[in-house]
């Protein structure tokens, strides 16, 4: 191995571990989505837009925002693993460092030794002892090349293990720093959607007049409840009576205490949460960590039948799982929204559901 080329991959990554902060990366502009518009409506109009118009603006919108609540969990998913990454490198740079002193005592300890024999003549300790005329000095000394010979061998295994494990170090701080900067550009590109959808959303809103916002919450507010109605109306919960187990209780004591604080994409507290960052921060209060997005967390915890369904388990919704919230009882959960919005309860079959998964079961 070239030892140049491993002290360089360790000076390079050192360095380079100022860099993990960066928040930013040049990015090509991406092809921009066509943009959501309201319906057109007669000029002078006193009411511009009928309650269908704005029910076709609420879709709009609600449509956005799905797609914003994906393009955050891609977001927070790379996040994680941009970090848990950057965690290896600053390991694999520390033990290289510590190999390559290692490497360093190592050959050392190698030189003490030439130089020892140098003084002995040249002759390594067998040809002398076999020079020796005294018997005494003879039994004495085969001892002592016993030892001196062992303890050579052990020097050059030593020293070949360090070297193998230098390199092997220095290939796994490469393929973790690529991986970095594969999550950092996936992040960019998570992020400008999120902005551009969020945006877009809040361009649509702001059109519309002030009474025409409320009318618009109001409609939101009813295809809500219709679907919580039919939800219910199903038997979905008929049976559900299952108690809160321990942690599932601290889970839902630590979430509900959120209610009024806004959504913020990419948040985990304490003054602000996305859907899977409030959910993921209730179970850790519960001492009970958890996958950091709602489709992480659908992928990797358990699932459950909804008739098995007890307070703080967690809630999948929609085909993506893009969005996620943590059931308190009484077919209600606790979740952070949208952007606009606040953490709050909301009928737990207000949303499509996907399915329900238990962090501590």
């Amino acid at each position: 191995m070239n030892r140049r080329h491993c002290a360089t991959a360790a000076i390079t990554l050192v360095c380079a571990l100022a860099l993990l902060t960066s928040t930013g990366q040049a990015m090509a502009a991406p092809v921009p989505e066509p943009s959501p518009s309201l319906p057109s409506s007669p000029a002078g109009s006193p009411t511009r837009y009928s309650n269908a118009d704005l029910e076709k603006v609420r879709e709009q919108i609600d449509t956005l925002y799905r797609k914003a609540g994906a393009a955050t969990d891609a977001y927070n998913l790379a996040e994680e693993q941009t970090k848990k990454q950057s965690g290896e490198i600053v390991k694999l740079a520390k033990a290289i460092v510590d190999g390559q002193a290692r490497i360093a005592a190592l050959k050392d300890r190698a030189g003490a030794q030439a130089r020892e024999q140098y003084r002995n003549g040249g002759l390594p300790p067998g040809a002398q002892l076999a020079l020796s005329n005294d018997p005494k000095l003879f039994l004495d000394g085969l001892n002592k090349v016993r030892q001196s010979q062992h303890a050579s061998k052990s020097l050059l295994a030593d020293l070949n293990q360090t070297q193998e494990d230098l390199e092997t170090y220095t290939q796994d701080a490469s393929a973790n720093w690529e991986k970095l900067e594969t999550n950092r550009v996936k992040q960019a590109k998570a992020k400008k959607k999120i902005n551009a959808r969020i945006k877009a959303a809040e361009k649509l809103e702001s059109q519309l007049e002030e009474k025409e916002r409320d009318r618009l919450r109001q409609l939101e507010r009813d295809a809500a409840d219709r679907a919580q109605t039919a939800w219910l109306s199903s038997g979905a919960i008929k049976d559900v009576s299952g108690e809160a187990s321990e942690g599932g209780a601290a889970a839902v004591a630590f979430a509900t205490a959120q209610i009024g604080k806004p959504y913020v994409w990419g948040a985990e507290g304490p003054g602000s949460y996305d859907c899977s960052g409030l959910t993921s921060q209730a179970w850790l209060a519960a001492k009970r960590p958890i996958p950091r997005t709602s489709q992480e967390q659908w992928r990797l915890l358990p699932r459950i039948d909804i008739q098995d369904m007890r307070p703080g388990d967690l809630i999948i919704y929609h085909a993506d799982a893009s969005h996620v919230g943590m059931y308190v009882g009484d077919g209600t959960i606790v979740h952070s929204p949208r952007p606009g919005r606040n953490v709050t309860l909301a009928g737990a079959g207000s949303m499509k559901i996907l399915g329900v998964v238990r962090p501590d079961k």
